[in-house]
């Protein structure tokens, strides 16, 4: 089999799964997400050179906690004083939760950020290397969950949408660079990134963001603009975040001396390789829309 067939067949089964499970039910989403942290964890540990059994635990026990009660808030109250006989009167504030993992999380993104543009690192401390365990993969792919609830319940559209402008910016990017690509953008981290590809893959993505809001989402007339202003918005973050997570990875990789993160997708190589973009955007997302429900 043909590397070009290979990475079709791996990408085609990579996208079924992935829309299967966000479209079949809130349970599905976590769990393959799940699976999916749990790979990117023991892929990431490969990278940085740690063991992989405590990670492994510490990222089983911390998605499936505060899903627990991000989402079933009322079920785990019910199941503590039943079981626990747990006074829950002061009840779980999530979002004094939320607050604090994502102020975690946003440190450690300004950390990967630092680590990223200053050339002289090429050694990462034991400290660091669990700090981006847990604010660099761990806790983002909780913000995945979060904000695919958008401001009630569950709702597909909005995580579907976010991988649609993802798959979008990456693919004009690359088409674009390779169409017109002169300036490199970052040349010792990532060659082929031209600065052409980076702008044209953001104009791309606004404007898959203006038929996502309008033809998808499906806001009525009364909140059409403004859904068209949120996703237009939604598109630059990810065209210019999901790059700098993208970057970053990247230097993860040359650092340990290798070009993909796993081999469990055929000729596109570990799931953190699929997933670099949408893990580093999502705790931006996620503050996004605290943003915009608190002018609200």
């Amino acid at each position: 089999m043909n590397e070009t067939l290979k990475r079709a067949i791996s990408g085609a089964i990579y996208i079924l799964l992935l829309l299967s499970s966000i479209l079949f039910s809130t349970e599905s989403f976590y769990l393959l997400f799940g699976v999916f942290l749990l790979i990117s964890v023991y892929e990431f540990c490969d990278l940085i050179q740690i063991h992989k059994l405590f990670p492994i635990i510490l990222a089983s026990l911390l998605y499936a906690i505060v899903t627990l009660i991000s989402s079933y808030k009322k079920e785990t109250e019910y199941f503590l004083n039943k079981n626990f006989r747990i006074n829950t009167s002061i009840t779980i504030n999530i979002n004094s939760l939320n607050t604090i993992l994502l102020a975690i999380t946003l440190i450690v993104s300004i950390k990967c950020i630092i680590f990223l543009f200053y050339d002289s690192i090429q050694k990462i401390s034991t400290s660091s290397k669990y700090l981006y365990l847990l604010g660099y993969i761990i806790l983002p792919f909780i913000f995945i969950t979060k904000i695919s609830f958008g401001v009630n319940d569950y709702n597909p559209k909005i995580i579907i949408g976010l991988f649609i402008l993802i798959w979008t910016n990456d693919t004009f990017a690359f088409l674009v660079g390779k169409s017109i690509g002169k300036h490199k953008l970052f040349e010792k981290i990532s060659p082929k990134k031209t600065v052409e590809g980076f702008l044209g893959g953001i104009l791309f993505a606004i404007f898959t963001g203006f038929l996502i809001s309008k033809y998808y989402i499906q806001a009525n007339s009364t909140h059409l603009q403004k859904s068209i202003i949120i996703w237009t918005s939604i598109a630059v973050i990810v065209g210019i975040i999901g790059t700098i997570g993208d970057l970053i990875e990247s230097k993860f990789k040359r650092i340990a001396g290798v070009k993909d993160s796993g081999k469990i997708m055929p000729g596109h190589g570990g799931i953190l390789d699929r997933l670099d973009s949408v893990i580093f955007v999502a705790p931006f997302i996620f503050l996004f829309y605290q943003i915009l429900n608190y002018v609200h």
